[in-house]
């Protein structure tokens, strides 16, 4: 409920940002679909493209926003650097080489995993069943500490 720390915070994570009439918040932020691992320095593909994108969004559920709000007011969108939409042939593709290299890990009780959120994309799938997850988060690495490909600016 506070505009101002919102606005201090998209501020200093060179983040525009928009307030429409409604109240709402539209956001935009340029960022490198490549870092360097800040340990490694390996390239890493490290990004949302393939996940937060409107091919991503069930098609009656993208038509219905997209009639609805317009092509800006979708809730989440990915779009190449210059700013063009990124064409529904690439999302499937990208999602179809994730798919090709997902491994998967039947859990037991007591198992143990832990991620490197810069070098592994991870996800989990749906579950039935009674279960406890347990997260502990590291120390958190910076944007800068990877090696951008691009100057994070705002666009």
């Amino acid at each position: 409920d506070d505009r101002e720390a919102v606005e201090r915070y998209c501020r200093a994570n060179a983040i525009a940002f928009d307030w429409q009439p409604d109240g709402t918040l539209h956001t935009r932020q340029r960022r490198s679909a490549v870092v360097r691992h800040p340990v490694s320095g390996r390239r890493c593909w490290f990004n949302q493209i393939a996940f937060l994108n409107e091919w991503t969004i069930a098609p009656e559920i993208r038509e219905y926003l997209v009639d609805t709000y317009g092509a800006d007011g979708l809730p989440f969108n990915t779009r190449y650097g210059n700013g063009d939409p990124i064409e529904a042939d690439v999302i499937e593709l990208l999602n179809a080489v994730y798919q090709d290299h997902t491994v998967r890990e039947p859990w037991r009780a007591g198992d143990l995993l832990l991620v490197d959120n810069v070098r592994t994309a991870h996800s989990r799938e749906p579950f039935d069943g009674p279960r406890e997850v347990l997260v502990g988060m590291g120390a958190p690495t910076s944007l800068a500490d990877c090696s951008p490909t691009i100057e994070v600016t705002t666009p």
